[in-house]
């Protein structure tokens, strides 16, 4: 999946020009954390968080609503070191990019020019959709050895209960380097048959495996 099928393309931004309380009410009136600063030319220079209009503006115990503060310009205020990304990057680079840098917003450019962006509930949203976890159905996590066609093999037992694989997810075993984990989202409700022909073919069923399955 690349950021151009998640990115929304109607983004809300300001100049650096622009008040602190513009910022405000741009924030209230879309339900924003965030607002790239953009040049004449619609090219990224700054952005402005939640974060950064809080820590910018007076107290709300200030009596003094007209406070100086609210009408200076975001320049003071943004942040210039702005990491941006581009609409044929993937989704899981981008996920990475949040986690390594700690942040929760990219803004996404195209020949230097802003045309959307991406927050971290937009990512959160693509990780239930991938994994199916917003679908009805069972989870199955299974430990495999690590071997090429294993993936194929575990998938096949499954096929053979007419069973729909919603999503697959394959992670390391922390413990043994030679094991992976498969955790399969099935569109069914009781994949008990299924469970027990994957034990039958030696499989090491890590859930469900609750008292009374057979092991």
């Amino acid at each position: 999946m690349i950021v151009e099928e998640i990115m929304k393309t109607n983004v809300a931004a300001l100049h650096p020009e622009d008040t602190i309380e513009s910022a405000i009410q741009l924030m209230r009136e879309k339900k924003i954390k965030h607002i790239p600063i953009t040049n004449e030319n619609s090219e990224v220079i700054g952005i402005v968080s939640d974060r950064d209009v809080k820590d910018g503006t007076p107290s709300i115990f200030d009596k003094d609503s007209s406070a100086p503060e609210l009408k200076k310009p975001l320049k003071y205020i943004m942040k210039t070191d702005v990491i941006t990304g581009h609409p044929l990057d993937f989704v899981e680079e981008v996920a990475a990019l949040f986690y390594e840098h700690h942040i929760s917003c990219l803004p996404i450019v195209r020949e230097n020019k802003l045309i959307g962006i991406i927050t971290e509930t937009d990512l959160l949203h693509t990780l239930i959709q991938l994994t199916g976890a917003n679908q009805p159905g069972s989870q199955i996590e299974v430990k495999v050895p690590h071997r090429a066609g294993i993936l194929y093999d575990v998938a096949g037992i499954i096929r053979r209960h007419n069973s729909n694989i919603l999503s697959v997810l394959v992670y390391p075993d922390k413990k043994d380097e030679a094991f992976k984990i498969l955790v399969f989202r099935v569109r069914t409700m009781n994949p008990m048959n299924v469970i027990e022909d994957l034990k039958k073919e030696g499989y090491d069923v890590l859930w469900p495996n609750m008292p009374g399955m057979s092991s």
